[in-house]
């Protein structure tokens, strides 16, 4: 198992993830990483962003296409401590409209 699955998995357990969310989690990543035989962590922001879309070209399941999106943000946000506008938040839509009036 690699160091950075382990640091993965001790994470979601940290964050205190059930053992199933945990499973999709990871093989979220390892199908990312399969897609492009490499590592996650050598993967660009475009190339995770390029594989989302895919998914949803593909016509994947609304719930599989979220697991596999929440599973992508846990790991790069998280375990990699990467800041992406891909996996930014929602905006308050509050402040939003606020702001625009």
């Amino acid at each position: 198992m690699s160091p950075q699955r382990v640091r993965m998995i001790e994470d979601m357990i940290l964050a205190g993830f059930a053992p199933g969310t945990q499973k999709l989690y990871v093989q979220a990543v390892r199908r990312l990483a399969t897609h492009y035989r490499r590592s996650p962590d050598q993967l660009s922001e475009e190339e995770v962003r390029a594989f989302l879309l895919d998914l949803r070209q593909r016509g994947v399941a609304r719930g599989t296409f979220q697991t596999c999106h929440y599973g992508l943000r846990f790991f790069y946000q998280h375990t990699l401590g990467r800041a992406w506008g891909l996996f930014g938040e929602k905006k308050d839509r509050l402040a939003t409209a606020k702001a625009a009036a």
